[in-house]
């Protein structure tokens, strides 16, 4: 049992409105680990319209945690009328998800030849030390091009740090698919092109009613569940994997 993951949440299909919906969804996971105990460690932002994300990227910790957030992994589709639509009429917008087990450094082996290192000034809150010193990390791993990035943290150690278990989480990723056939072909049917027609659930806001299309199970009190008690649909999964 896995207990600490990466949880990458990207903005998809629906400009402004998918990433607001991205933002809901970080939003949802964080208040649904704090309800269960979960340390929850914000690792780098890519920030869309205000309280959205075109990509959010945080760590989470605690027992059961990749168990229970591992069917999360596919491309979320919402539908509902947005805050700027003055027509009254219904958008579809997407994000993708991406749960990943974190590894120990034993088992992914990242020499230093392969990766491209940079600084950068992290910016947002954090006082003087995050605006003026170079602490966030960029890492490019150059065999693959994966780029991964942290600036969380108060020093370029501890980002630097962050950002190797990042990259560790999907070098060990695309490892394990290899072995399924294409690295490129399995990742996209893990988290989707988010498009819009490529989805594991809808959030259907007018209809009131959350359909994981996996399973063919449907819930209710949309409002509820985007607040964070997401334990039906994880109980729901947990009962067709037993």
């Amino acid at each position: 049992m896995t207990n600490k993951i990466i949880l990458e949440i990207r903005a998809g299909a629906g400009g402004d409105e998918a990433s607001l919906f991205a933002g809901d969804l970080a939003r949802m996971y964080q208040r649904y680990a704090a309800k269960r105990g979960w340390g929850f460690a914000v690792l780098d932002t890519n920030e869309g319209t205000i309280g959205g994300y075109k990509t959010f990227i945080s760590e989470v910790s605690g027992e059961g945690v990749y168990d229970d957030l591992k069917q999360e992994s596919g491309v979320h589709r919402v539908q509902r009328i947005p805050k700027t639509e003055k027509n009254g009429r219904v958008h579809t917008s997407t994000a993708s998800v991406a749960v990943l087990p974190m590894v120990e450094a034993q088992e992914v082996n990242i020499s230093p030849n392969d990766i491209e290192v940079t600084f950068s000034r992290a910016g947002g809150p954090g006082g003087q030390n995050v605006n003026k010193v170079e602490t966030a990390v960029r890492i490019l791993h150059k065999p693959t091009g994966i780029v991964v990035s942290s600036r969380s943290e108060r020093s370029q150690h501890a980002n630097r740090e962050k950002a190797l278990e990042i990259l560790r989480a999907k070098l060990y990723e695309a490892e394990q698919l290899k072995t399924a056939g294409s690295v490129t072909d399995l990742r996209r049917e893990q988290i989707g092109s988010a498009d819009r027609s490529e989805k594991i659930r809808t959030y259907n806001f007018p209809d009131d009613r959350i359909t994981d299309h996996r399973i063919g199970k449907k819930w209710h009190n949309i409002e509820d569940i985007m607040e964070g008690n997401i334990d039906g649909i994880v109980k729901a999964f947990r009962k067709t994997t037993a």
